[in-house]
């Protein structure tokens, strides 16, 4: 797959009628549009009160199933252990072997601030503070009360963790991190950053140590 698709290298850095008559005879119930969920996706995406931040639990009936967290086969030659995003997909992979990949739904970031390239996780952060770049501060100057960072929390845009790319020596400033906005998976939303549901993050931030090789794809 790295053969087959060029990447960028440099950073750019949601939305019914009812009608009446005067008949007695009773309508069939409409049928359910909604499928069942499965206990399983159900306890993945449960609350965690655990957390130092008690992270509730998410809506998937509001989420396409496709980005549920789940294994899937993986034609691609990124070694294992490593992590390929695919941002036309929307889907972030973790490579297993044997032809296997941990796949996660994500939210990328809109045109006009996407990153790609090949690079690295330098390193990782439970509940970390956030600070916005001087260059979206002078975009959006109500941040600049953040200049010396924004405490960890649920209402912090890193959520419960987050892992720092760098290329070499150089932070990207792009991160993996959770959102507690849950319509974003799938979507173009954010300032460059891959956002994931709070508890995929999690479970990614324990199956990866610092140093883990990442590739993110542009198309």
């Amino acid at each position: 797959m790295l053969d087959r698709r060029t990447f960028l290298i440099s950073a750019a850095a949601a939305i019914a009628t009812g009608c009446s008559g005067n008949t007695t005879a009773k309508l069939p119930p409409k049928p359910s549009l909604t499928k069942p969920v499965s206990t399983d996706y159900v306890q993945m995406y449960a609350a965690r009160p655990q957390e130092r931040f008690p992270v509730p639990a998410v809506d998937i009936s509001k989420i396409d199933p496709k980005f549920y967290r789940q294994v899937v086969d993986y034609n691609s030659s990124a070694q294992p252990g490593s992590i390929v995003v695919e941002t036309h997909e929307r889907f972030l992979y973790l490579a297993m072997g044997d032809g296997k990949a941990m796949r996660y739904g994500v939210g990328i970031g809109r045109d006009g601030f996407a990153w790609g390239g090949r690079a690295r996780i330098a390193r990782k952060k439970a509940w970390p503070t956030w600070t916005p770049p001087t260059d979206m501060i002078k975009r959006q100057p109500k941040l600049a009360k953040y200049k010396n960072g924004m405490d960890p929390g649920l209402d912090n845009p890193l959520g419960a963790r987050a892992l720092y790319i760098f290329e070499g020596n150089k932070d990207t400033l792009y991160r993996i991190h959770g959102t507690s906005e849950t319509w974003s998976i799938g979507k173009a939303a954010s300032s460059g950053c891959v956002r994931m549901l709070q508890q995929d993050v999690i479970d990614l931030y324990n199956r990866v140590p610092e140093g883990t090789p990442i590739t993110v794809y542009q198309v």
